[in-house]
């Protein structure tokens, strides 16, 4: 299916990473939901920029009812069921390598409130989704990896961790929904230059990724959108159960 024939999900569409995703679609003639959970203004004037082509619905991807209702909101506004799913939205985390917790004062509680935005967001919106997908015989479904579970140059304990559970949610959705034409693949970046959750990193830290990576660039978050862009186009339809490590060769996997 074409990009511009599908319906695309982006959780946490209102901003950083997850608003050029949004635009990114938008711009090949995708039909898109931004969904938002706190950001509410971002979220419409982002639908106001693209116009008819977008809604901004507010749903706690944590809470299964609030998905399944954006869901069908997402369906009757369209008159078409949602075809893309990109698991995008961070629950309440900074990357503050001088605040962050060290392994004394991390608790689990800040484990699973991480784990409950990556997993069990990611799980809510891939079950509210299934139906339409397989009765379709289509489905991209993409999430919002990070490359520092591969390489923890800062020991971000929750955070890494969810991500690397969620990269497990990825591959075994992926090897049963294959069968239904459903493709689920996990998108890395490193760390971004610039969004609301990296913008408490110094330029110190910045320059040094640069000065560290191949290609003399620390990432953007439209780099890692050109990449689930592809994940979610004809080109990507022979790919499932990968993760795609967007960060100018830092990681090389």
């Amino acid at each position: 299916m074409n990009l511009h024939n599908q319906v695309v999900l982006v959780t946490g569409g209102a901003r950083g990473l997850g608003r050029e995703i949004v635009r990114g679609f938008a711009q090949e003639g995708a039909k898109v939901v931004i969904n938002y959970f706190q950001s509410e203004d971002k979220a419409l004037s982002l639908k106001e920029e693209i116009g008819e082509n977008a809604i901004a619905i507010q749903a706690d991807i944590r809470n299964r009812e609030q998905v399944q209702q954006m869901f069908g909101e997402a369906k009757r506004y369209f008159d078409k069921p949602v075809t893309t799913v990109i698991n995008n939205a961070l629950v309440q985390f900074k990357f503050d390598p001088i605040s962050k917790k060290n392994a004394d004062d991390i608790s689990w509680e800040d484990y699973q409130a991480q784990l409950e935005g990556a997993v069990r967001g990611a799980l809510h919106t891939t079950q509210a989704a299934l139906p339409d997908m397989r009765e379709e015989k289509f489905g991209r479904i993409i999430t919002i990896g990070t490359n520092l579970f591969q390489n923890p140059v800062v020991a971000y304990h929750d955070y890494n961790t969810s991500k690397a559970a969620l990269l497990g949610f990825t591959r075994s959705m992926a090897k049963e929904l294959g069968a239904y034409g459903i493709t689920v693949n996990m998108v890395s970046g490193g760390l971004l230059k610039t969004t609301d959750a990296s913008s408490a990193t110094s330029e110190e830290v910045f320059q040094l990724i640069k000065s560290s990576t191949p290609l003399q660039q620390v990432t953007t978050p439209s780099d890692v959108a050109n990449a689930v862009l592809f994940f979610a186009s004809p080109w990507g339809k022979g790919v499932t159960g990968q993760n795609l490590v967007v960060d100018g060769g830092l990681v090389m996997d």
